[in-house]
């Protein structure tokens, strides 16, 4: 069994930061790209940002300059710093990766229950 399990939402001001963290556990054997996504109240889950293992990144427009995602590889976490927060970034944030578990040769995809972020102006 694999778990991912999100940590660090909450509700704060405009203007102010927060640092999601999101560890995967069990048996993996490898994890590839993680990322969050979100989903606003009333639409569709969207990309946030990704990693690969190897430390690229790619960012959603609304969210460059501000966010900053990294990985912690030998802990298999992803984290994601929300600076700058505004409230159209109000969402339930979700982690997600792609990993290969213990004797499995093919990668799939898992997602955590999510965590919820509330901005107030």
């Amino acid at each position: 069994q694999v778990q991912l399990v999100e940590s660090g939402g909450g509700l704060v001001q405009a203007g102010e930061s927060l640092r999601l963290s999101c560890a995967a556990s069990g048996s993996i054997f490898s994890v590839d790209v993680m990322g969050w996504y979100r989903q606003p109240p009333g639409k569709q889950r969207e990309l946030v940002a990704t990693i690969t293992r190897g430390g690229s990144t790619n960012y959603a427009d609304s969210v460059k300059e501000r966010f900053t995602i990294s990985r912690d590889n030998a802990k298999n976490t992803v984290y994601l710093q929300m600076n700058s927060l505004k409230p159209e970034d109000t969402a339930v944030y979700y982690c997600n990766a792609n990993l290969k578990r213990a004797g499995i040769p093919v990668a799939s995809n898992y997602w955590g229950p999510g965590t919820q972020v509330t901005v107030s102006s």
